[in-house]
Formats: structure tokens, C-alpha cells, sequence
């Protein structure tokens, strides 16, 4: 002990440089450990990004539902409405590829679609859907003003007046004014006319029929 003690009052002086040599460690350390504490933080919100971009938002996957919602309710307008598809037959027309094509994209969007927006947690799986969605809209659109482009200008004189006559006795068959007598004369005669024509969804002829049946008080529009 006293050796040492000897040695502190010789080499007391060592103390200035060593003290400098720990304190240049010490700084070194507390450098490496802030360094790594910051490549913590950023593995940590790497992974935190990567996580997120991986989850599907629900609220992206709810207004792809809207859309796709409205693009079917632009297509009831014509299934459920046999007088514009009169005036509108290309978009029941299954010879016509934009009609198919329209037709397609709408099944490859109603397989996608979720019961309810959590049902879609994925990036991917998002992605998927928002494509048959948009596809669904751009098919439609296509095919729609196609249709009204050329209207009925694929049939002959004879068959554009059938369709003309049609559109009366369906006009005649919902009119109030009309005798029962008289409407159902008119909606039997208004099917023969479209017979070989225009190929009407049964959705199209269920909403017709119940709209008729409604209007003569409950009774079925005889075929």
C-alpha cells in the first residue's frame, strides 16, 4: 500500500493525461451508444413501415365498395328499366365484345368484393380489388357510350320500328289511365315485339312484371 501511495506523489501528473485518454473513452462510448440507439429507432420504424404498408386501410377498402356500388346501380338503371333498354339494346347485346367485356369485369369485381371493409387486410389484397373495381368503371363507361352512340342502329328499319312499337305498348301497359284489360293486352303484345330482338335479363322482366302486377292491384301480368 504504501508503494502505491509512493507511486501517486512521483507520477501524479499521470493523472492529467489519463484522465484526458477516459474521458476521450467515455465520449467515444456514449458516440457508439447514441449511434446505436438511432439505428434502433430506425430498424424500429422501418419495420413499423413496412407493417403499415402491409395492412389494407378500411376506409380505402370502403370507398372502392361506394364505387363499386355505384357502377352496379348505373347498370340497374338499364336492367330494372326495359324502356331504355329499348332504347338502349347494345348493353344486353352478349354479340357485342364491349357488352362482354363490361359483363366480365363486373363478375371479376363482384367475386372481390368483401362482406364488410375488414374483411380486406392486406396490401395486396387491396390492390387487387381497387384493379377489378377500376376495371368495372372503365368497362362500363365504354360499353355505355357505345350504346348510346349507335343506339339502334344495328337493326333493320323493320326490327327499329318493333323496338318503336314496343316502347308504346310499354308506356300503355304503366299507364294508370289504362283498363287493366288494356295494360295487359299491352305487355303481352310489348314481349312479342322484343321477342328475337332483345334478350331481356330476368331481372329486367321481374321488375317490370311486379311494377305492373302492383299497378292492377296484386294481379301477375299474364305472358
Amino acid at each position: 500500500m504504501d508503494q502505491f501511495f509512493d507511486f501517486l506523489r512521483h507520477y501524479w501528473w499521470l493523472v492529467f493525461p489519463l484522465s484526458g485518454m477516459a474521458g476521450g473513452w467515455a465520449r467515444q462510448w456514449s458516440k457508439a451508444s447514441e449511434r446505436r440507439h438511432r439505428r434502433r429507432l430506425e430498424l424500429y420504424k422501418l419495420k413499423n413501415q413496412a407493417v403499415q404498408a402491409e395492412q389494407a386501410s378500411q376506409a380505402q377498402v370502403a370507398a372502392l365498395m361506394a364505387a363499386h356500388d355505384a357502377v352496379n346501380r348505373r347498370w340497374l338503371d338499364y336492367e330494372l328499366d326495359v324502356g331504355k333498354l329499348i332504347d338502349f339494346p347494345v348493353m344486353t347485346d352478349v354479340r357485342e365484345p364491349l357488352t362482354v367485356a363490361f359483363l366480365r369485369a363486373k363478375k371479376a369485381a363482384d367475386g372481390l368484393r368483401p362482406a364488410r371493409p375488414e374483411e380486406i387486410t392486406t396490401a395486396a389484397r387491396l390492390a387487387e380489388y381497387r384493379t377489378a373495381v377500376h376495371g368495372f368503371e372503365l368497362a362500363f363507361d365504354v360499353a355505355e357510350r357505345e350504346a348510346k352512340r349507335i343506339k339502334d342502329s344495328n337493326f333493320t328499319g323493320p326490327e327499329r320500328q318493333r323496338l318503336a312499337t314496343a316502347r308504346k305498348l310499354l308506356n300503355l301497359a304503366l299507364d294508370n289511365a289504362a283498363t287493366p284489360a288494356e295494360r295487359q293486352t299491352a305487355y303481352r303484345r310489348a314481349r312479342r315485339e322484343l321477342d328475337g330482338l332483345i334478350v331481356l335479363p330476368e331481372a329486367t322482366v321481374a321488375a317490370l312484371e311486379e311494377k305492373i302486377a302492383r299497378q292492377l292491384g296484386g294481379r301477375a301480368a299474364p305472358e
